[in-house]
């Protein structure tokens, strides 16, 4: 497994800007696919965007099409999550998730399909 930190979460103002990062304990980070994924309580964790370990490959969830960009950058062992024009319903916690992989190409879009999690970082969208 790796170990995942997130941060950049906070209070957001609709319409405005929020950027979150992900930084992984690992060197051969390009060898995991990642995504972000999100849970307000009472519901189930949703993806909200997953990236190949190339970074060539993205997915995003109709909710962030659009208006979220994932990227990384394999030299930092970081990812992230631009969040343009929020919503107060894009409100949760963050989380970032990463599995090994052997494709480049390769990324996943469902939760069970992690290995790794990080600790979550608390977004509010509210004017």
């Amino acid at each position: 497994q790796v170990h995942l930190v997130e941060s950049g979460g906070g209070l957001a103002q609709p319409g405005g800007y929020l950027g979150l990062s992900c930084v992984a304990s690992e060197r051969s980070f390009d060898h995991y696919a990642l995504g972000w994924f999100r849970q307000v309580p009472e519901k189930e964790r949703e993806l909200v965007a997953a990236i190949s370990g190339s970074g060539t490959n993205t997915y995003y969830a109709d909710s962030a099409k659009g208006r979220f960009f994932i990227y990384r950058d394999n030299s930092k062992s970081t990812m992230y999550l631009q969040m343009f024009s929020p919503k107060p319903e894009d409100t949760a916690l963050y989380y970032c998730a990463a599995r090994a992989t052997r494709y480049p190409t390769e990324y996943f879009t469902r939760a069970n399909s992690y290995v790794s999690w990080g600790q979550g970082t608390h977004v509010t969208v509210s004017s």
